[in-house]
């Protein structure tokens, strides 16, 4: 019975997922287990060691291009000379492929056998990889049972490969690397004694300064198992012994693999191979052999990689640690975006309650809630102001009255502390509860303490937006209610819409009745300018008569019931004016609600409980890291133009919005801590990765790893998965890491970053605690690719991804406005824009196709794919066998004599994108003129909508559905015009990328200075054609 209850409970769903649609989260991997796929606990950490493994040999399944699998044991000669498998038909002799006959070796399913495989589906991309092997480049296309084992023979083959004009004595040569002679020195200094042994606290501490990320009792446990190997009774330490225990100890195999694979082979990286992976793979733009030569001289450890100018495995290791490979963009840092919008057009970081560090009902008042709110770059804060004894107001919570804060306290902590964080203006939203004498003591406070920061400027009734946010720089607006314009009063009366007071009311079972009034004095009045406090009644009284310098707040439940009934006037709305939401008075706990769920409606300011953590405090502090932190991000431009569509609820593609796909593999995880609230539990936990994506509804998604048995320090993963992005600008993904084996408290780190964030290549994600810090040394290790699905998107987060037959192209539909008029000026667009659709999708499938004729996967960059290609453009004497050809600032490539069908085949493919690319750059500027003559054309009838409307006898909801078909129009026009824009800019970039890589392979003409001439004279045309349209049309 004890068995099945532990079963059950097992088997229950240990946390609730927070994305809302089930159809969205990949089924059925929840207690997939991963162990080990070593033969021991030996660490890889040479190609020594895949060797011996590959001799020693395992079972691996064979594809057949007919979709059959047959299980296989595979195995390394002991000369290196040739693979063998067991059991076969053939002869022993013909059951074998010799090492001299593979072209190359590639990982994943990047062979027509994998493509055409009916299986396909169901085998791992990072458990499979092919040799490719012949003069007719046949493929071997295995599956090992775990990417571990994949790994080993992919990097063992490709040694081998490269080694096999050299002698591979070298091979057992491990004790003479530049790594061991860096370690012998290391050791030498330490032993003072010089006797070559030193005591088992210095080495652990030698190691522990060497990797502070050890663990000193896993660095013992090592040392043990050592000496226990050797049958030794002394605790001293050997040379020998340091050494094997730092290599076991330090080495990662992921990051060894991956050394390998980008030096070609070596076992280190040279200044061409880091430039290489840092253009090809970490979308660096721009660099330089200088940049490169200054990274390994500040991350190499030997003398030697010093003197030699390489990088060894512990320089690429720390290298990868580094800030320098952090998974968020250092260029939103800083503040990146256009901050002279209208204050509309922005979210803004919003704290409710900001006085609170515990819940709404017994919480005492806090100054340190404003003291974090402020330093976490916070620009909307909530006052609740009071009566206080001696004439002096205070701060406090209304529900409990406890701990009262003078409120002129609190204000000189925020003048203090307000542009601290940001120089950005702070709203402050004023609770007043106090007496009209009182409340003019608040007024002489704020100006003695606030003095000109406080913007009381009149707002022009002749502007038809709120100032910016550039032009509010360093200013404190206030929110709060006004008195009625045109009446010269001393004081009156006004409503009082206090969120606050709902709990008061509901605990006390009041019923809501009449509206409250309260009583307001004329200088508190004029203070408040831009955010004058209203009621909400509804779109249509709003959009008729509310002015743009009025607020109106939601609660919760308020907000959530129109932005499901009415998403699209949500957004409309919040083009022009601010909307404020508040959590509901039902979360006594002060939970938060999920800002993402009116962020997609436009709501600029979600008030958040800053005091409770959790997964919508991450979604919420993830979200404002972008733009500098200053507190202020800019709205996606379809919910910001006058004329646009959207809506928060749209299933699919987004008008005028190009999806991207998403590609993560999560590698491993370095130093998991237990989950802090485990019990009863000793230090083993048995860790997985959840990814999350959060955004607009269609978006959202979620997919875990499987689960590694019993490994903290550093389990390997190895899983990819791939998520389609709708509306990118409005995306983040959260990474968790969660224990399967908990009792009492499964969380063990996460970390949030909005989409536009993310660097592409290899990255150390810096895991945060459950309250927000980031964790010493804790981290996951990723890799990040962007792929568009058709055409635009940012080059250097890497080129097109999937191929798009002309039958499933998404051909972005107009619709029909029902005015005679209006839709057959649209009617003119359907052409060009069908042209538009199908000239990116061309070159995208052009450029897959060379991919796939490569064995590249779809996120391979085109300088990557340009390198593979021309190691297959080379006769048997390893001489290229075509030669760059710039004709009209294009780059084909020539044949120089015969080629073979292969090469042939490759060549083709190679034109056709060249020849689709061209077809772009040149036709695209007339295409993009009739599209954007159209929505021109279209937007002159804009004002005349209502009328023309009438005349044809539409109302209501007719009349509205034709105003809405029109926007949706225009968002098109304008959207397509600006895909196509990126794509020719995309496709010249690719031109530019191309030329350079064929300079760079050696594919210019022998000997030719004038062809080397030409070459850099197409370079500056391209460059200057580039420039050109930047600035002009396009």
């Amino acid at each position: 019975p004890e068995g099945s209850l532990l079963d059950a409970a097992r088997a229950t769903p240990r946390r609730s997922s927070i994305i809302k649609d089930p159809s969205n989260q990949k089924a059925g991997r929840k207690k997939t287990v991963s162990f080990s796929s070593m033969p021991s606990e030996k660490k890889i950490s040479s190609a020594s060691d895949c060797i011996s493994f590959m001799q020693a040999g395992c079972e691996l399944k064979k594809v057949r291009p007919s979709s059959r699998i047959y299980n296989r044991f595979f195995t390394l000669d002991s000369d290196l000379q040739a693979l063998r498998w067991e059991p076969s038909k053939k002869d022993v002799d013909k059951a074998k492929l010799d090492i001299s006959a593979v072209k190359e070796i590639r990982l994943g399913k990047n062979t027509e056998t994998f493509r055409n495989n009916g299986l396909a589906d169901q085998i791992s991309e990072d458990c499979a990889f092919s040799i490719i092997h012949g003069e007719n480049y046949d493929s071997l296309d295995l599956v090992a049972n775990s990417a571990d084992v994949a790994n080993i023979w992919v990097s063992g083959l490709r040694y081998l490969v490269s080694r096999s004009k050299q002698s591979l004595d070298l091979i057992e040569g491990s004790q003479n690397t530049p790594r061991f002679t860096w370690l012998k020195s290391v050791f030498e200094e330490a032993d003072i004694d010089g006797n070559g042994i030193m005591l088992e606290d210095t080495a652990v501490e030698l190691i522990k300064r060497l990797n502070p990320a050890l663990k000193e009792s896993k660095i013992r446990l090592k040392f043990k198992e050592i000496q226990r190997s050797k049958e030794k009774l002394t605790t001293r330490v050997t040379q020998e012994e340091f050494c094997e225990a730092y290599t076991e100890l330090c080495t990662r195999p992921e990051v060894y693999f991956l050394l390998v694979q980008i030096s070609k082979n070596k076992e280190y990286l040279d200044a061409n191979d880091l430039m290489l992976f840092l253009e090809s793979e970490q979308g660096v733009m721009h660099i330089t052999e200088e940049m490169c030569l200054d990274i390994i001289h500040r991350y190499e450890f030997s003398e030697e990689g010093q003197a030699k100018s390489f990088l060894a495995i512990d320089g690429f290791t720390q290298y990868l640690l580094s800030t320098e490979c952090d998974i968020f963009d250092p260029e939103h840092r800083k503040v990146v975006q256009d901050m002279t919008q209208p204050l509309s057009h922005y979210y803004i970081n919003a704290s409710h309650n900001t006085y609170l560090i515990e819940d709404q009902v017994r919480g005492p008042a806090d100054i340190n809630g404003y003291v974090r709110a402020l330093k976490m770059g916070c620009r909307s804060i909530e006052l609740d102001v009071c009566d206080g004894s001696d004439n002096e107001p205070i701060i406090c919570n209304r529900n409990s009255m406890t701990s009262p804060l003078a409120f002129r306290c609190v204000i000189e902590v925020i003048n203090k502390l307000a542009f601290v964080s940001s120089e950005y203006p702070l709203i402050i939203c004023l609770g007043n509860h106090c007496s009209i004498q009182q409340q003019k003591v608040m007024v002489h406070q704020m100006r003695q303490v606030f003095g000109n920061k406080l913007y009381t400027d009149t707002p022009l009734s002749s502007e038809a937006y709120l100032p910016s946010p550039e032009k509010l720089k360093m200013k404190i607006i206030i929110k709060g209610k006004k008195l009625p314009y045109g009446q010269d009063l001393l004081e009156g009366e006004v409503t009082d819409e206090d969120e606050e007071a709902e709990i008061s009311r509901r605990m006390s079972e009041e019923c809501l009745g009449e509206p409250k009034m309260t009583w307001l004095c004329k200088g508190l009045s004029d203070m408040v300018s831009i955010c004058k406090s209203v009621k909400f009644t509804d779109f249509e009284s709003s959009m008729r008569s509310q002015n743009y310098w009025e607020i109106c707040s939601f609660s919760e439940s308020e907000a959530s019931k129109i932005s499901n009934e009415y998403p699209e006037d949500f957004v409309n709305y919040n083009k022009k004016f601010l909307s404020r939401i508040y959590p509901s008075s039902m979360r006594i706990d002060s939970s938060n609600l999920n800002p993402q769920d009116f962020w997609n409606c436009g709501c600029q300011i979600v008030a958040m409980n800053y005091q409770t953590p959790g997964p919508m405090m991450d979604l919420y502090t993830g979200w404002f890291l972008q733009n500098g932190g200053c507190g202020y991000v800019l709205r996606p431009s379809v919910m910001r133009e006058e004329v646009s569509y959207f809506s928060a609820n749209t299933k699919g593609i987004v008008p005028g919005v190009s999806p991207q796909v998403l590609h993560v593999k999560i590698i491993s995880g370095q130093n998991f801590p237990k989950p802090k609230g485990a019990c009863a539990k000793g230090d083993v936990i048995d860790p997985y990765v959840c990814i999350e994506v959060h955004g607009i509804p269609a978006d959202c998604a979620e997919q875990r790893t499987k689960t590694v048995q019993q490994n903290s320090d550093n389990p390997i993963f190895d899983e990819s998965f791939e998520f389609q992005i709708n509306l990118p600008e409005l995306a983040m993904i959260r990474f968790v890491v969660l224990d399967d084996d908990y009792i009492g408290d499964e969380f063990i780190g996460q970390y949030t970053i909005p989409l536009e964030c993310l660097q592409p290549g290899y990255r150390h994600v810096p895991l945060r605690s459950f309250v927000g810090d980031i964790m010493e040394h804790v981290t996951l290790f990723v890799h990040i690719a962007l792929t568009n699905r058709s055409g635009g998107g940012k080059a250097q987060k890497r080129s097109l991804g999937v191929r798009i037959g002309r039958k499933t192209r998404d051909y972005t539909m107009l619709r029909n406005t029902g005015l005679k008029t209006i839709d057959d000026i649209f009617k003119v667009a359907i052409q060009p824009l069908g042209e538009a659709t199908d000239m990116r999708d061309n070159v995208q499938n052009a450029i897959v196709s060379v991919k796939e004729l490569c064995g590249l996967p779809p996120i391979t960059s085109l300088k990557q794919c340009i390198l593979t290609l021309s190691s297959r453009l080379v006769n048997s004497d390893n001489i290229p066998s075509v030669a760059l050809n710039m004709k009209d600032n294009f780059p084909y490539l020539e044949p120089l004599g015969t080629l073979t069908d292969v090469q042939k085949k490759v060549l083709a493919a190679y034109d056709l994108m060249i020849q689709e690319s061209k077809v772009l750059i040149e036709t695209a500027d007339a295409i993009y003129d009739k599209i954007v003559q159209c929505q021109k054309t279209g937007m002159e009838f804009h004002e005349e909508l209502h009328n023309l409307g009438t005349k044809e006898g539409l109302k209501g909801r007719k009349l509205s559905k034709a105003i809405e078909s029109f926007a949706w129009n225009i968002t098109v026009l304008k959207g397509q015009g600006d895909l196509l824009k990126n794509a020719k800019n995309e496709a010249l970039e690719n031109m530019k990328q191309i030329q350079l890589a064929c300079l760079s392979c050696g594919l210019s003409r022998a000997g030719s200075g004038s062809a080397d001439a030409k070459c850099k004279r197409c370079l500056e045309a391209i460059e200057e054609k580039e420039t050109g349209d930047e600035n002009g049309r396009l």
